[in-house]
């Protein structure tokens, strides 16, 4: 069985090789480490001012803040538990004002029930 393809090539595949693929742009790396004690190296356009470099960013790993000292890495202020919509709810509202607000909306509920069986004449 003989074949005409040359084995390891696909459709649309360019050159090989770092040569044909242009000029690469400088860049400069720098170190950031998390609490978590995760280590990583991202690579910035040498072009960027310093001052332009981010000095905390999210770790890739954990989300956690990571910056550029390893003996000081950035703490989280404060972890908040999740809160569901009705947690919020509860903080803004009193058990009475939510009864009044529900009294209201079933009214509204009860006067358009009203108003639609008078247009259907069975009332």
């Amino acid at each position: 069985m003989s074949s005409h393809s040359i084995r390891g090539a696909r459709v649309g595949a360019g050159p090989m090789g770092e040569r044909f693929r242009g000029v690469e742009a400088e860049r400069v790396s720098r170190s950031y480490y998390c609490s978590n004690g995760h280590e990583f190296h991202p690579q910035f356009s040498a072009d960027v001012p310093l001052e332009e470099i981010p000095v905390e960013i999210d770790c890739p790993s954990c989300g956690l803040p990571a910056g550029q000292d390893k003996a000081n890495p950035p703490q989280v202020a404060k972890v908040e538990p999740y809160k569901t919509h009705l947690a919020y709810v509860q903080e803004r509202r009193t058990e009475k004002e939510a009864e009044q607000i529900l009294q209201e909306a079933l009214d509204k509920v009860r006067q358009r029930r009203i108003a639609i069986e008078k247009a259907a004449g069975k009332r």
